[in-house]
Parts: structure tokens; C-alpha cells; sequence
């Protein structure tokens, strides 16, 4: 037991069967992480410096936005990194912060989209309230809480694991997440708390309904952490490490690539305050 309370590195073993492809995996990676790059930061910027868009919806799309930034950083380096190294290995702090990462950023995702939908519902259904119920300060409340909450219920849940004794190093992802590091437990009977807490954490952004755009991206997002969730609870042995990995990385390609467009790039004032921004670039 000595031995197993000393795990100082986990061996991700997620690519070991792209070893032929590194390098396209690595070309299309970088550019996919490019290209959210830059939709999510021209919409951030845009929000900032147009003063005409600092309103509610305006104030949690930048939220939203900001928040595809912070999660994708939680991968797309390291994976970046793995791509063009040799060994696949991340310390046990640093596949703890990854999980947490994860983890907040997904929920977060969930919570900021629902206080997007409570704003189109007072617009549409209270329109004559919406200023005085969506006021500036309000909002700044509500979006700062919309992602520090699932913050501090992930870093419990990720906390609850650090006391856990583990008996492998070996994690068959491409990154780390909360879920894996429990089941590499010695004794499950000590894994009942991260269960809980785990589902709990999963159940706890409740959405309302709303409009076109809103239920779009919930979409998009729930079925690619529905299949991740699924895979990682049901175990997915049966399946290619391929096809494996394209679950998994799945809710960190696709939201943070089409919520900007869903979002940002459909409503008029952004759209024109960029298209703006390029043509006098052109001239």
C-alpha cells in the first residue's frame, strides 16, 4: 500500500494508436485551437471596446466566450504538447488541475447558458421590466456566479479525490478527468462521496426554456458531454481508442467553435461592429 499512496504521475495513453498521424493530428489540432482562438477573442474584444454593447445579453455572451477560453486551455496545450513528445505523462497536481478544469468549464457552460435564457425570457415575456430586473450590476452578479458556483463544486469534487489511495497510473484518455481518477481507486467503498457529489454536480444546472440559439447550443453541448459522461460511467472497452478519443474531445471542439457563431456572429450589432472592423482594415 505504501507504493500505491506514492502515484507522483499518470501515463495518458490515449494516442498510443495514432502513432502514424502525429503529425497531421498535430496541424489540424493547432488549427482548430487557432481558429477558436480567434472567433471567441473577436467577440470578447468587440463586447469591450463598443460601449453601445455593454448590455446584459452582450455581458454574458463575453462571459460565455471567456469562458470556451479558459476551458480549451485546459487542453489543447498539453494535448498540443503530447502530439509531438514521445511520452505521455502529467503529474498528479497537474492531472488534478486538469480535471478541474474540465470539470468547471463544463458546468459553467451549463450555468451561464441558463442565465442567458432567464435574460431572453424577461426580455420576450417582461419587457417593460427587463432594464430594471437585467440591470448592469445584476447581471456582472449573476454571470460571476454563474461560473464561480460550478468552480467551487468541481474543486470539492476534485478535493474528495485527492484522499483516495490509487492503485494505477494509467489513465486511457487523452486527458485527465475526475471521473477516471476515481475509478483508479483501491477501494471503491471509498469512492461514495465523489459519486454523489460527482452527480450532483452533473443534475445541477436546470434550463429553462427560451429561444432558437439558446436550445441549439444546449444541444450541441449536452449530447457531446452525454456521450463522454456515458463512456466514462458504462466503460466503453468495446470500442476503438480512435473513436474513443473523438467522444471525448468532442465538447471541446465543437461548442467552443459554433456558440461564438451561434451567438456572437447571428446578432446584428456584433456582426456589423466586426464586419465593420474589417472592411476599414481592407481599405
Amino acid at each position: 500500500m505504501d507504493n500505491v499512496s506514492q502515484i507522483r504521475m499518470f501515463f495518458l495513453s490515449g494516442l498510443n494508436e495514432t502513432n502514424n498521424h502525429r503529425i497531421t493530428l498535430f496541424l489540424l489540432t493547432l488549427l482548430c485551437y487557432c481558429v477558436i482562438l480567434l472567433v471567441n477573442i473577436s467577440v470578447i474584444v468587440t463586447i469591450i471596446i463598443d460601449k453601445n454593447l455593454h448590455e446584459a445579453m452582450y455581458i454574458l455572451l463575453c462571459t460565455f466566450c471567456m469562458n470556451e477560453l479558459y476551458g480549451t486551455a485546459g487542453f489543447y496545450p498539453k494535448f498540443l504538447w503530447d502530439l509531438l513528445s514521445p511520452v505521455h505523462v502529467i503529474s498528479y497536481s497537474g492531472c488534478l488541475v486538469q480535471a478541474q478544469v474540465m470539470y468547471s468549464f463544463a458546468c459553467a457552460d451549463l450555468s451561464i447558458l441558463s442565465v442567458m435564457a432567464y435574460d431572453r425570457y424577461v426580455a420576450i415575456c417582461r419587457p417593460l421590466e427587463y432594464h430594471s430586473v437585467m440591470s448592469k450590476q445584476r447581471v456582472i452578479v449573476l454571470a460571476c456566479l454563474s461560473w464561480l458556483t460550478p468552480f467551487c463544486v468541481m474543486g470539492i469534487n476534485v478535493f474528495l479525490t485527492t484522499r483516495l489511495k490509487l492503485c494505477s497510473p494509467f489513465i486511457a484518455r487523452l486527458f485527465c478527468v475526475n471521473w477516471i481518477i476515481v475509478k483508479l481507486a483501491c477501494f471503491p467503498s471509498e469512492t461514495t462521496i465523489s459519486s454523489i457529489v460527482a452527480y450532483i454536480a452533473i443534475v445541477m444546472a436546470k434550463f429553462m426554456q427560451t429561444c432558437v440559439p439558446h436550445l441549439t447550443s444546449l444541444l450541441i453541448f449536452l449530447v457531446a458531454i452525454s456521450f463522454d459522461v456515458l463512456s466514462m460511467k458504462f466503460g466503453s472497452k468495446d470500442l476503438p481508442q480512435t473513436l474513443q478519443n473523438i467522444v471525448a474531445v468532442e465538447f471541446l471542439v465543437i461548442p467552443p467553435l459554433m456558440n461564438p457563431l451561434i451567438y456572437g456572429f447571428k446578432l446584428t450589432k456584433i456582426r456589423n461592429r466586426i464586419l465593420g472592423v474589417i472592411s476599414l482594415k481592407t481599405k
